[in-house]
């Protein structure tokens, strides 16, 4: 009688949830870990998966590296029962730590409920030189004789050999937001480009050392493609859902 109601009830969810402040050096795995418990404190009715070893059904969109924080972190994952999202999104609040916030809890609609980490299309950053870490150079005035290039060119390293590559293409928007960088860039398995790629070859742009500890990376949001290789078709993986009532 239990499996007939959970498979009745079955319903693919997507969570968003920022990652901040001391939290930003826990690794992605460890993330998981973290929510697997999280989920089972807050009394969600998770979906396993069948077999002898069972596991909560749960995708992680694009995880972030080490050092980088974010407010639009992504999971999908099953649930038995129906709970609405604003009552979803206390219980699991109640049971964070500091530096974990859950933003949203959204139902993922028929004919979109693929798999997070297969949307994933683009990402927004914000990029901030620490105190007293800035460029020699009037950096601020250069971002667009940067973008404006045609193409540019970084050596692009992998476990088993280095290639040039351009990654001018992947540069959607790139622009100074106060005192901070804006970045636009392509994500996903195939396109994905890293804020501190991109940071690098700015950089020797301006004819400086690239030091990784001089900038602070923050993610703003994650983008799904509407269907279209024009990236101003994206929309945000969490409008992809649906609210719970």
């Amino acid at each position: 009688m239990r499996e007939n109601i959970k498979e009745e009830f079955a319903l693919k969810v997507r969570v968003k949830f920022a990652k901040e402040g001391a939290m930003k050096f826990i690794g992605h795995l460890d993330i998981m870990r973290y929510f697997q418990k999280a989920i089972k404190r807050a009394g969600i009715d998770v979906a396993y998966s069948e077999g002898f070893s069972p596991h909560m059904i749960m995708s992680f969109a694009a995880p972030l590296g080490v050092g980088v924080t974010s407010t639009a972190e992504y999971f999908d994952m099953e649930i038995n029962m129906p709970i609405s999202g604003k009552e979803a999104v206390k219980r699991l609040n109640e049971v964070m730590v500091e530096g974990m916030e859950v933003k949203s809890f959204r139902k993922i609609p028929d004919g979109k409920a693929n798999a997070a980490m297969a949307l994933v299309a683009a990402a927004d950053y914000y990029v901030e030189f620490r105190e007293g870490m800035e460029p020699e150079t009037d950096w601020k005035n250069k971002i667009e004789d940067f973008v404006r290039q045609s193409e540019i060119l970084i050596v692009k390293k992998t476990k088993k050999n280095e290639k040039e590559v351009d990654i001018r293409p992947y540069i959607y928007e790139m622009r100074l937001e106060e005192s901070r960088i804006f970045l636009k860039l392509a994500a996903g398995s195939v396109k994905n480009t890293k804020p501190e790629l991109v940071m690098e070859a700015f950089l020797a742009f301006l004819g400086q050392e690239f030091d990784s500890f001089c900038f602070t990376i923050h993610r703003a949001e994650v983008y799904a493609d509407k269907g279209t290789e024009e990236y101003r078709n994206l929309i945000s993986l969490e409008d992809l859902g649906e609210e719970i009532e």
